[in-house]
């Protein structure tokens, strides 16, 4: 199995899928152009209150992508062998240091992007931001934050631009199951 390490000049290697999301058996270095017809997992975790906020990180402004603005409560790629499940645990311990127990959820939802695939997972909890351990290199900052706010923060720059429709959706099934009222 290829090497995966954790620090930020790591090698760290992806599984490859194909567009029907069946693995392919090939890897990949992350960071490194997609072979054609190939897609890759990322995960997202929404973590939500009691008082219908959802836990927002800052990114770090060394950050590559979207360096200083805010996003989601935790996310990353899924490195090689892992599931996306385990995934998403691994990325909320690292990025928040709160271990919950995801290794056995499905996601609520899954997103398809130009090259890969976004489970995300949308969880309640009374967490704390006393509660949290931030990984400096990657998280600068967190808070709670309600849809208006987030929605807000879009408009003014602020917030990864993310499409408005789709955080109130992640604030719709935060707490429902599947596509219809019940």
């Amino acid at each position: 199995m290829p090497r995966k390490l954790t620090d930020n000049n790591a090698m760290e290697y992806i599984d490859l899928y194909g567009a029907d999301r069946q693995p392919l058996g090939q890897t990949i270095l992350r960071g490194q152009p997609l072979p054609p017809d190939t897609y890759r997992l990322v995960v997202h975790v929404c973590l939500f209150n009691t008082q219908d906020e959802m836990l927002i990180q800052q990114r770090h402004t060394h950050k590559s992508i979207f360096p200083d603005l805010w996003d989601l409560s935790a996310g990353g790629q899924v490195s090689h062998g892992e599931t996306s499940s385990v995934a998403a645990m691994r990325e909320t311990a690292e990025e928040l240091g709160l271990h919950l127990p995801i290794a056995d959820m499905r996601p609520k939802l899954t997103i398809h992007f130009e090259d890969g695939f976004d489970d995300i997972y949308l969880l309640s909890t009374d967490i704390t931001i006393n509660d949290l351990r931030l990984q400096q290199e990657e998280v600068h900052a967190v808070r709670f934050a309600d849809e208006n706010t987030i929605l807000q923060m879009i408009q003014e720059g602020r917030f990864i631009p993310y499409h408005e429709a789709y955080i109130r959706l992640l604030f719709t099934m935060r707490t429902k199951t599947g596509s219809f009222i019940r």
